[in-house]
């Protein structure tokens, strides 16, 4: 009976326990949650740092005990301050503006990719054509079937999605199609992508785009004096290859800085040709809006759509544009270094200053003014590039696959144009 009893009561206990506070309801009401976190935090990438600053405050203070005195000019510190708050501010400042622009390009490609999707499914259609006499009401033929027409509307769909993801690869440096992300969204007729770039070749009236063969690259190779690229090399075509206005002023070829007179010289295969797989993504897209509107397939956008239509296309290209520039521009070297060297001078030189008036009192002061202001450093570091893969950076792989879902939602679900509609508007009413 006892036993009853108690198992009974050890069954209900569970369902009578008060709610488990957790840390998202907590944070309305206090900071703690959030001052006692570590993951999410800087801290790991500054303890470095900051406890090599807290050591040498530790040995200024036990010299200090030892009868070696550090005193500093009080007029200093505070110069120093000041200088390294504005160069902390600005810093911070410029990483998060590039953070930010980054996100809107990136929101705005895909408002591109949603406004340009819906246009291709509901206003890609086959032509009106005219109607017989006494037989309005019916629905104008045609030579194409629904569903060629729905197979290249899928494409496009596919193109658009496609973009948004190549630029994604392109952004961090990935090379290629063979991403798991590309599975299911690519057309059939991009078979094949490498580091050497592409070659068109018409089959059974479509164009696929393929790498370009051993034989045409050896030959590039031979007649330019140069190698092929590395074929297991991931970076990004347009990103990492030097470019011929890049080259080293102090080439002997050069002229005006040899005492030699000699001419430069341009060999048409000295760098290999390549472009990067959004651009072939774009120039496709393109191809398969002008077939719509010579065959007939735009015709009631009417020019206004079709010139919308390309200045879409024309969207995307900018605004991968403007995200390559945030990921070619990087904070310069000279800044950066000038502004660690800045903080590190500052915080050396703190301790000797209140070392004694504060004894061991200043090595968690010191501590503490190491933490903010390099925690204020290493944020400014790692979101200045926001398309990387790290945890801080913009979450780009959950907007693509929104993206890819959205994209699928509205071929699978949603009607195409003139689907559900009756008969044939003349543009002459009802009569």
């Amino acid at each position: 009976m006892v036993g009853t009893v108690k198992s009974t009561f050890s069954s209900v206990l569970p369902t009578i326990r008060a709610p488990r506070i957790r840390r998202a309801h907590l944070r309305k009401y206090s900071w703690l949650p959030d001052v006692f976190r570590l993951n999410g935090s800087i801290i790991g990438r500054i303890i470095g740092p900051v406890l090599t600053v807290t050591l040498f405050a530790a040995g200024v203070c036990y010299a200090s005990d030892q009868g070696y005195k550090f005193v500093l000019s009080n007029s200093i510190v505070p110069l120093l301050s000041v200088v390294v708050g504005l160069i902390l501010v600005f810093r911070n400042s410029t990483s998060y503006d590039r953070f930010w622009e980054g996100r809107k390009m990136f929101s705005s490609m895909t408002a591109h990719s949603r406004n340009m999707a819906r246009m291709i499914w509901v206003n890609v259609g086959p032509p009106p054509i005219a109607i017989p006499t006494n037989d309005k009401g019916k629905t104008p033929g045609s030579d194409i079937t629904h569903t060629q027409i729905r197979r290249r509307k899928i494409e496009c769909l596919q193109l658009c999605l496609s973009f948004v993801v190549a630029t994604k690869h392109y952004l961090r440096g990935e090379d290629g199609i063979h991403h798991a992300d590309y599975q299911g969204i690519l057309p059939a007729s991009f078979a094949r992508f490498d580091e050497v770039g592409y070659q068109t070749q018409r089959t059974s009236g479509s164009t696929t785009y393929q790498a370009a063969s051993s034989k045409g690259t050896s030959r590039e190779g031979s007649m330019s004096g140069r190698t092929s690229p590395d074929p297991n090399k991931t970076d990004a075509t347009k990103r990492v290859r030097v470019k011929r206005s890049k080259q080293q002023l102090t080439d002997p070829s050069t002229p005006l800085l040899q005492n030699t007179r000699r001419s430069v010289e341009f060999h048409p295969y000295a760098d290999e040709a390549s472009l990067p797989l959004p651009l072939i993504i774009a120039h496709e897209l393109s191809r398969k809006i002008y077939g719509f509107r010579r065959d007939g397939y735009l015709e009631t956008v009417g020019p206004a759509g079709l010139n919308a239509i390309n200045q879409m296309v024309s969207g995307f290209v900018d605004q991968m544009t403007a995200m390559e520039r945030i990921a070619n521009t990087p904070i310069p070297k000279s800044y950066a270094i000038h502004l660690k060297q800045c903080v590190t001078l500052y915080l050396f030189a703190l301790p000797m200053t209140l070392a004694h008036d504060l004894g061991w009192g200043t090595v968690p002061l010191v501590t503490a003014v190491a933490f903010t202001f390099m925690g204020i450093e290493g944020i400014a570091d790692e979101i200045e590039m926001p398309f990387g893969t790290d945890e801080r950076d913009l979450p780009v792989d959950r907007y693509c696959q929104d993206l890819k879902e959205e994209i699928f939602y509205i071929i699978d679900r949603l009607p195409e144009g003139g689907e559900g509609f009756l008969g044939y508007d003349d543009g002459e009413g009802d009569d």
